[in-house]
């Protein structure tokens, strides 16, 4: 008996070295880990290491994959270019430390590490990095590691970059496909030839170039920093240099993975809605693509054209290039030699070109210095001061080049030219600034004779405010006195716009575009300037001075003055660094920077701003257009209502109003207002109640879709609260919200307020006592209106016809209702 008990002792010792256990992370030279579904586990149970098949493959590989996302997504694979046909696959670590994968137990590997490096004692340890090491088990020193091998994934820890000792490279290559993990087309690399910078290929190909590192940024876009997910790092000394990148979060999961396609993108996992999210693409636009406009030619997406030659710089093949053929690119307009006199012309907001070479990598150089130096090299075409790389040149052609829409994104590139260029466009500038002298001095000279007849013929001269409320009609208001307000001249609001540039303008609503300027005292301004096409016109920009001047609010946007010039007529605001709500509640990089939280406060804000509009502001003002986008929000996201083109005044004794111009956004308008053209404070309400449910779900609620019915975001919403099930109306960008009740109690009131009868909703009041209240006993929501796009169209048929199916905002000018 003791015989048998010692034997199966032994046995089951035996077992227990040769077949690694649950949940382990290391096996020793001693055991293996066979394709029965043995795993290896790091210690905190973030990463895996197994065999698997890809989707719609039988072949089985090694690989890793992360451990807490359901969709099993594999980062690492060893054997992906030797697969295994069957089950029948091993892997083990020999007695020197090599990890070979065998097939059917042979002496022939599938697959080895080829590692140098020997021990007496290895093990293979798969670390909480994702790492898998080899390592002597009395050492932390790796002989081995996986993170030398990237396969199409970058995970924090990694490094793409090079060993400037040894020449060894980490670089991403892609999957063949979905199903074949084998080396595709495509490789992702740093580049350390001039300045550092990040390339895809296909082959040999260069079909995206990031633009050099200058500390902060890879060329100069702000694609990298303006995340709230991921930190990027990027190393260069004597040894080493990389990019890598650490997770803000470290309950984050993200990756960067180079597709099969070849393209960059950066995804994290999300886990509410079980789905990669792609937080940032390389390559958006077609000014990515790797030198499309050809030698010396520029690009910019914000031209019709994307391609164009810049200043001293001609088409290469004229025919060509006005068929968008822009492979010649461009060539001087006035070629120069090395006896030439030749200048710098400065270029502002570049992405870098290609082929730089470093000339003082200390930037102890000064930029006089670093052109003297350009000056004395005849092959010298172009330089650049870096902050990092310090002075750098560029020989022959300048290649791929790219203008940011705005100069802060980019970088300074001086270009040589010819001396006669710059006379020449000194002589243009004469030539202009002559005619402009001359045309301004005749229309000075007419406009002051005009208003010299006009005083005389009215007997007394009237402000610009006056005569605007005297030459158009108005609708009647007797609190329309004198206004307080700034008047600026035009040359002031020119001058701080740089002449309405298009790298300045910052947005466009019905009103007209608007513009971001900086006046001489330092301070920033927002400019809103009147269309000659827009669907508004002087009665919306009057109301918007009259109301504007009269309010004051911490959750208002500000007028500062207007500017009223021939037919121009310009609104000037103080300006908010983080622009409009949509941008970040319904875009999912953004929105991640928004939390519970900031939305919570920014719910909050806006229904104290509608509240002083509707009851404690001089005026009693129904807003008409409230929208994501019309809310501002500053620099420590304070909400701001603003755009009060369409708003309207209420007496005191009155309750609701009715007109046959029917104004707003598809969308937010309520029921009675879209289809009678009734309007009351219950109107704005409604609004709000949508702006409520669109902040806490990210989602709009014109053009929102769902695969298990046809209900807007609205319906939606009602239907989950029926259901027992509100809180999956959650923004799956946004992190877990700490107070549960918070949201409930948000969804609640945002029913309350769009529910179909104008007399059920709260007034904003009442919205506010229950944001505030701790009481979860609310009323319960009825039916809302609109609950459905089907419904929208169906009832404003006769005043409408059919409405365009898409999720962007429609405005709408005129109406006739019912």
């Amino acid at each position: 008996m003791e015989a048998r008990l010692s034997i199966f002792t032994c046995f089951t010792l035996l077992s227990f070295l040769l077949k690694p256990s649950f949940a382990i992370d290391t096996i020793a030279s001693n055991q293996n880990l066979t394709d029965t579904g043995e795993t290896l586990v790091s210690a905190g149970g973030h990463f895996e290491l197994g065999f698997f098949s890809p989707w719609n493959s039988n072949y089985r590989y090694i690989g890793i994959w992360f451990k807490n996302v359901p969709q099993q997504t594999v980062f690492w694979v060893a054997n992906k270019n030797n697969p295994l046909t069957d089950s029948s696959g091993v892997l083990m670590i020999t007695a020197t430390g090599n990890v070979i994968i065998l097939r059917n137990q042979s002496s022939n590997p599938v697959w080895f590490s080829n590692s140098s490096a020997t021990s007496n004692n290895p093990v293979l340890q798969l670390l909480d990095t994702g790492n898998l090491v080899v390592k002597d088990v009395s050492s932390e020193n790796y002989l081995w590691q996986s993170f030398d091998y990237p396969c199409d994934t970058l995970i924090p820890g990694m490094k793409l970059g090079w060993s400037l000792q040894t020449g060894d490279g980490w670089y991403l290559s892609s999957w063949r496909s979905l199903q074949d993990p084998s080396t595709g087309d495509y490789t992702y690399k740093v580049d350390h030839q001039g300045l550092p910078q990040l390339f895809a290929r296909k082959g040999t190909e260069i079909v995206y170039r990031s633009g050099p590192w200058d500390g902060l940024r890879f060329g100069g876009s702000r694609r990298f920093e303006e995340n709230a997910v991921f930190n990027p790092l990027f190393v260069s000394n004597t040894e080493l240099i990389y990019y890598s990148f650490e997770n803000l979060d470290k309950n984050t999961i993200s990756r960067f993975v180079l597709n099969q396609s070849g393209v960059v993108e950066h995804v994290t996992w999300n886990d509410r809605r079980g789905e990669w999210a792609v937080i940032m693409i390389m390559q958006t636009v077609r000014c990515d693509e790797y030198a499309l406009c050809g030698p010396n030619g520029f690009c910019d997406i914000n031209r019709d054209s994307v391609c164009y030659c810049p200043f001293g710089f001609t088409p290469r093949v004229p025919r060509d290039w006005n068929a968008l053929d822009w492979s010649e690119g461009c060539v001087a307009r006035t070629s120069w030699n090395c006896s030439s006199a030749t200048k710098f012309f400065k270029f502002t907001g570049l992405k870098l070109p290609n082929h730089s070479e470093i000339l003082d990598s200390n930037s102890m150089m000064s930029r006089s210095e670093c052109e003297q130096a350009c000056l004395r090299n005849c092959s010298c075409v172009a330089y650049a001061k870096v902050e990092v790389s310090g002075c750098v040149m560029w020989f022959g052609t300048l290649i791929d080049v790219r203008q940011y829409s705005r100069e802060e994104y980019g970088k300074d590139l001086y270009v040589r030219m010819d001396a006669s260029e710059f006379e020449s466009n000194k002589n243009v500038k004469r030539r202009a600034v002559i005619i402009s002298i001359s045309v301004a001095s005749g229309v000075l000279l007419l406009m002051t004779l005009t208003w010299c007849y006009l005083t005389r013929k009215r007997g007394l001269k009237k402000s610009p405010a006056q005569e605007m409320n005297n030459t158009h009609e108005f609708h009647p208001n007797p609190e329309e006195e004198d206004l307080d307000l700034p008047l600026f001249d035009w040359l002031t609001v020119a001058s701080a716009t740089n002449d309405f540039a298009f790298t300045n303008k910052i947005g466009e609503g019905g009103f007209g575009p608007v513009y971001r300027g900086k006046l001489q005292t330092g301070q920033e301004i927002a400019v809103k300037r009147l269309s000659k096409d827009s669907g508004q016109g002087l009665t919306e920009f009057k109301n918007e001075v009259i109301f504007i001047a009269k309010l004051q609010h911490r959750n208002l946007v500000r007028l500062l003055g207007c500017c009223i010039y021939g037919e121009e007529r310009m609104l000037i605001y103080e300006y908010m660094p983080n622009r409009s709500l949509d941008r970040y509640i319904f875009d999912k990089t953004r929105g991640t920077s928004l939390n519970w939280q900031n939305r919570y406060d920014i719910i909050n804000g806006i229904a104290r701003g509608l509240l002083y509009l509707h009851r404690d502001s001089r005026l009693r003002i129904i807003h008409r257009d409230l929208k994501a986008s019309n809310i501002l929000l500053d620099g420590e996201m304070n909400p701001r209502i603003s755009d009060f083109g369409l708003a309207r005044t209420f007496g005191g004794d009155q309750s609701e109003a009715n007109t046959s111009r029917i104004i707003g956004t598809y969308g937010y308008m309520s029921p009675e207002y879209a289809i009678e053209g009734l309007f009351s404070v219950k109107s704005d309400v409604f609004s709000f109640g949508v702006l409520v449910l669109e902040i806490v779900s990210g989602k709009r609620n014109r053009g929102f879709y769902h695969p298990d019915h046809d209900l807007n975001l609205l319906g939606h919403a009602w239907k989950l609260w029926n259901g027992g099930t509100p809180m999956e109306m959650i923004d799956p960008f946004m992190e877990k919200p700490v107070s549960t009740l918070e949201v409930l109690r948000c969804i609640q009131v945002g029913l309350l307020c769009v529910q179909q009868r104008p007399e059920d909703r709260p007034t904003m009041s009442s919205v506010l006592l229950m944001l505030d209240s701790e009481n979860p006993s609310l009323p319960q929501p009825k039916q809302p209106g609109f609950y459905t796009e089907r419904f929208f169209t169906e009832t404003d048929t006769s005043s409408t016809g059919k409405m365009p199916c898409n999720s962007n905002e429609i405005t709408i000018s005129m109406l006739q209702g019912r």
